[in-house]
């Protein structure tokens, strides 16, 4: 029965003029003062919660007016991660470009399964994929995977790592599962990133399964305990190591580790969620000497290279493991012959989001010169900060810093540096200059940063220092100072 309701034409129930350009102002009014915010919230969760709770709406509402209080009711529970000081995980700052070709992507609405469906998505994946090996002088035979960031990415390779080591042992793993499967033998280093265990159980090798290795100082897998824990081992072997190690961005020693696995005829997997992106700069990139020798690689687009979140890439030196891995196969969808490729392949999802616009725009604006100076300014901007708050009495930089990664911990070693170090911490994020996290290192209680940001120049770096050092001394005048000092 009709109602008497009309149901409004799709196109002219929402003024697409107004509503976008109502989005794009926000968007830069955002963006433009971001800086000058304090670099945290400034409401919590619960707050933020009873913001936005509400019964389910009977009715609609005008599109612009919506925009406009989700950007007002939402802004104050934002973290400025797209600041120039934020430096709390290792999260990179959405590049304007980056940003501008999403705003694209989502317009256009391309879901990118196949070359047929979307041939502009399809190509243009296929073209920065080259430039991302060409730019992390990986082997330029490897295929790669467009996905949602590292921890799909370690996912996808260990994934063709499972298919590769259990197929030369006979095992048809995608057809037949694990049930009665040879085991497989995974090593990873001491200090592996917990993504890494997140995706050894999703492909149903268990977290907890591995043979780990012991590390050094700075989280490195140690080569003579590699090479004592691998010799015992016979059958298919997955070897995890890492590229910049979360807290201190270390590298393992992957000439030495590389070479033991190869002898046993283990696939060898690396995170390189932010690190693998040295290799870009010609004066890192011999920390990561021996790296191109492995199987396969993981690293992220929305940390160093700095698109919008989410993208990373999963990246296999052996495309017909990855493509077995990940191949979602039906009637319906359209082959790829010679010469074409299919995003789908080499991905866990039929359905997404065309991730390669973004990657494709910020590399064209960039360029290769503009990635490199980028990640140098980065490492540089952190040893800026290293050096500035060590020379402050009762700061500590825990190691030797090499990356865009350090540590810091305040009040010395006594029984209370933990407390000092939380407050001083607490003390930095209310002040809201700069935003750095804790975690726990070696047993203590550390301050981290993660110096990746594409607005952190060095003259943040000073701005930085000046706040940690008088976050800790405001902190100091108030304890006692003989607790500190002991």
């Amino acid at each position: 029965m009709n109602s008497g309701k009309t149901t409004p034409e799709p196109m002219r129930d929402v003024a697409l003029g107004p509503l976008f350009q109502t989005a794009a102002a926000h968007a830069l009014r955002y963006r433009s003062h971001v800086a000058e915010a304090p670099q945290r919230p400034s409401r919590d969760f619960m707050a933020m919660l009873a913001t936005f709770a509400a019964p389910l709406p009977e009715t609609g509402a005008e599109g612009p007016a919506i925009i406009d209080q989700l950007a007002r009711d939402a802004e104050p529970g934002l973290h400025a991660m797209t600041g120039p000081r934020f430096f709390g995980w290792v999260i990179g700052a959405s590049h304007p470009v980056g940003v501008a070709a999403d705003w694209l992507t989502s317009a256009w609405g391309q879901n990118t399964g196949n070359h047929v469906a979307t041939p502009a998505a399809a190509a243009v994946e296929a073209v920065a994929a080259g430039w991302l090996l060409d730019l992390l002088d990986l082997p330029r035979e490897c295929s790669v995977g467009f996905v949602t960031g590292a921890t799909v990415a370690n996912f996808v390779g260990l994934a063709a790592a499972r298919h590769e080591v259990l197929r030369r042992a006979g095992w048809d793993v995608e057809a037949q599962g694990l049930f009665g499967a040879p085991p497989i033998s995974v090593m990873i280093g001491d200090d592996a990133h917990t993504t890494v265990f997140s995706a050894l159980q999703f492909l149903g090798l268990g977290h907890d399964r591995v043979i780990r290795v012991a590390t050094d100082a700075a989280g490195r897998m140690r080569a003579d305990a590699f090479r004592d824990a691998i010799a015992p081992l016979s059958g298919p072997i997955i070897v995890i190591c890492q590229a910049g190690q979360i807290n201190t961005g270390a590298f393992d020693p992957f000439a030495e580790i590389i070479a033991l696995a190869r002898a046993k005829g283990a696939w060898v997997h690396v995170d390189g969620a932010f690190g693998l992106w040295a290799r870009a700069e010609p004066e890192l990139k011999g920390q990561t000497g021996g790296i191109e020798q492995a199987d396969s690689w993981a690293t992220d687009g929305h940390k160093w290279l700095q698109t919008p979140y989410d993208c990373g890439y999963a990246i296999v030196r052996h495309p017909e493991a990855h493509r077995r891995a990940m191949t979602i196969a039906a009637s319906y969808l359209p082959p790829a012959q010679a010469g074409e490729r299919d995003p789908s392949h080499y991905v866990p999802e039929l359905s997404r989001r065309a991730r390669g616009f973004a990657t494709y725009a910020i590399i064209r604006h960039l360029g290769r010169q503009g990635i490199a100076a980028m990640v140098a300014r980065h490492c540089r901007v952190a040893r800026i900060i290293a050096a500035r708050v060590v020379a402050e009495p009762g700061i500590a930089v825990l190691h030797e810093v090499t990356l865009n990664q350090m540590l810091l911990r305040f009040g010395g070693d006594g029984a209370g540096a933990d407390d000092l170090t939380r407050r001083t911490i607490a003390r930095l994020q209310a002040d809201g200059i700069c935003f750095a996290g804790g975690a726990a290192w070696r047993g203590s209680q550390v301050m981290r940063l993660s110096v990746i940001s594409w607005y952190t120049t060095e003259a943040e770096a000073e701005i930085a220092a000046d706040a940690i050092i008088a976050a800790w001394r405001a902190v100091k005048a108030g304890a006692n100072f003989r607790d500190w000092e002991r």
